[in-house]
């Protein structure tokens, strides 16, 4: 019962650092800052925690993201509404691109709002890591890029993550206004429902 109460308890800490990052420090957050995915199964239910960084990369030698398709009226708009973009992204455990890749976020991404950057997000991230390796969620739905802070719904999965519902948390780390490249933080809650009494399993 105590094991299961620390776990429970490391497991809150957790979120708490990946939801409001800026309102817990200490030797704590830089131990926990190491981790990258946290599952615990309550028995009816697991939840699993998930904290990356994305490198979208649109300009350079080696894009991982390419425009496919811009209407003519493209050109005309501020917001450059109408682009779509196909993206192979990779995720990483830190903001540096050569940090350790725990997986990749495929899929396409375009301008939908006139009157701000707003992109429609139909994306699959694919983990590569651990326990994690294989499985993937699906998030879609719209990031207004300008905004310091961007939710987004998890509306499926595949793997360990099969059904999974949740939320996405999107935090602008890094973007250079002249090529569009970019890396931002992601913070994910993710639910889905279990039959069976599980374990806790941690990535470090």
């Amino acid at each position: 019962m105590a094991n299961r109460l620390l776990e429970v308890a490391e497991f809150v800490i957790f979120t708490a650092l990946l939801t409001f990052p800026g309102q817990v420090c200490g030797r704590m957050g830089q131990a926990q800052a190491q981790t990258w995915a946290m599952t615990v199964d309550s028995g009816r239910e697991r939840t699993t925690t998930l904290h990356f960084y994305f490198h979208d990369t649109p300009g350079g030698k080696s894009p991982t993201a390419i425009r496919v398709a811009q209407p003519a009226p493209t050109s005309r708009s501020r917001t450059g509404f109408g682009v779509l973009m196909m993206a192979d992204d990779p995720l990483t455990v830190g903001p540096d691109p050569r940090s350790k890749l725990v997986g990749r976020a495929q899929g396409m991404y375009g301008s939908a709002c006139q009157d701000e950057v707003g992109l429609l997000m139909a994306m699959s991230y694919s983990f590569l890591d651990g326990p994690y390796n294989g499985s993937s969620i699906s998030i879609m739905g719209r990031n207004s890029a300008m905004q310091p802070v961007r939710e987004m719904p998890v509306v499926g999965g595949t793997g360990l993550f099969r059904m999974a519902r949740g939320y996405a948390l999107a935090h602008t780390h890094y973007i250079e206004y002249s090529t569009g490249n970019a890396v931002v933080r992601y913070n994910v809650i993710e639910n889905r429902g279990n039959k069976k009494d599980g374990q806790t399993a941690r990535l470090e």
